[in-house]
């Protein structure tokens, strides 16, 4: 499975951010242009995935590998951050908090 680290997902740019967290995680703030398909529901909407390469958030790294695995058995090119958004805000990175 491949991996990055949290400050290189933030020295990338172009490639789509897929934030595998629950609805309300998400919505309490997450990487800046990262798309929300939780794990609980990605399985039915595989059709929204990108056709390229991408990267899969959580909180901690755990749900986005269980992700990444599944996916790459699927013939997907993910790739899982490690230490997911708990290591964004660790570092002390902006959120994005969508507006209610």
């Amino acid at each position: 499975m491949k991996s990055i680290t949290v400050t290189e997902l933030a020295e990338r740019s172009g490639t789509p951010l897929i934030d595998v967290r629950e609805t309300d995680e998400f919505a309490a703030g997450h990487v800046p242009g990262a798309v929300n398909i939780p794990m609980s529901v990605i399985g039915n909407r595989l059709d929204e995935l990108p056709s390229e390469a991408f990267d899969v958030i959580c909180q901690a790294g755990g749900r986005s590998a269980r992700v990444v695995e599944a996916l790459e058995a699927r013939g997907y090119d993910a790739t899982n951050v490690e230490g997911g958004t708990g290591e964004w805000i660790a570092q002390g990175r902006a959120l994005e908090v969508p507006s209610a």
